[in-house]
């Protein structure tokens, strides 16, 4: 039964791969809680610094950061790319790389230029596939990103954003909605929109107070603004972990879901075939017997 043998062979090797998504989507699974719950502790940093600054910039309205300033036709324009270091997460980076395309490719047919800031493997491969101009990446951030590996890259991007060499940058990556569900995000990163800044009654009056500054306001505001930029990258790189964890755990349930059918299927026809070679032995018996 050469060929029994050759589907049981294929059952093996199907029940072995089933075998490592199934393991692969419980680490998945271990791996978004914690995510998840990084990207939660995350906020309420993001939100303090947010609010202290608005304060800070209302209390001193003859003070224009750099990082508002607004250009009428931007031409030069940043994007901070956020994607994962790993596949075998479904459709993540296709989602999030597909928008990030075709943001780049309006702004080109405007007459515009383009610099990109990679985080992460996958999108710094995508980008220099494509021929865009990457001046600075950062790879292999683990499962728990540190800050301190995300500024060296992101301040490329501030620089020259506050130097006056590009007039908008973009950060791009996938928002985590909930476990089944990711959103790929392409938000205006700078110059910092105003809307950002504002604050509602209760953080008005829970921020209310004066501050004495040290060494003059300007200085304070500029490095908060940057604390706040700087969470927002992060922020953003949390989720987009989040993000991946949860698409692959879903991939990594469907891909179990699709070998045991695909067993199911191969145990019927060599079922099927074991059958049928039985029923022919027991018929060249028969005749055999019949003929004698």
């Amino acid at each position: 039964m050469a060929v029994g043998k050759e589907i049981r062979s294929k059952i093996k090797s199907v029940e072995n791969t089933k075998k490592i998504t199934k393991a692969m989507e419980m680490v998945a699974a271990s791996k978004m809680r914690k995510a998840q719950d990084r990207m939660r502790h995350a906020r309420p940093y993001s939100d303090k610094i947010r609010n202290i600054t608005a304060n800070l910039s209302q209390a001193n309205p003859e003070y224009h950061s750099a990082y508002m300033r607004v250009t009428e036709t931007p031409k030069a324009i940043g994007f901070i790319v956020v994607t994962t270091d790993k596949g075998l997460c479904g459709g993540l980076n296709t989602n999030i790389l597909r928008a990030v395309t075709a943001k780049i490719r309006e702004v080109q047919q405007a007459g515009g230029t383009v610099q990109t800031v990679a985080i992460g493997n996958k999108g710094f491969g995508f980008l220099n596939r494509v021929g865009a101009q990457v001046v600075s990446h950062v790879t292999q951030l683990g499962d728990a990103p540190q800050l301190d590996k995300l500024i060296g890259p992101v301040k490329v991007m501030l620089d020259a954003f506050v130097e006056g060499r590009i007039d908008a940058v973009y950060l791009c990556y996938t928002k985590f909605i909930n476990t089944m569900k990711q959103e790929p995000m392409v938000e205006q990163l700078l110059p910092l929109n105003s809307s950002r800044l504002e604050q509602t009654a209760e953080e008005k009056k829970a921020y209310g107070w004066d501050y004495i500054y040290e060494p003059d306001a300007p200085t304070v505001i500029e490095d908060l603004l940057t604390r706040y930029i700087e969470a927002l990258v992060y922020q953003a790189v949390a989720e987009n972990m989040a993000s991946e964890q949860s698409a692959r755990m879903v991939a990594m349930k469907s891909a179990t879901d699709n070998a045991g059918n695909l067993i199911a299927e191969l145990k019927l026809v060599y079922n099927k075939t074991r059958q049928a070679a039985i029923t022919k032995e027991l018929s060249e018996i028969v005749s055999g017997a019949a003929a004698v």
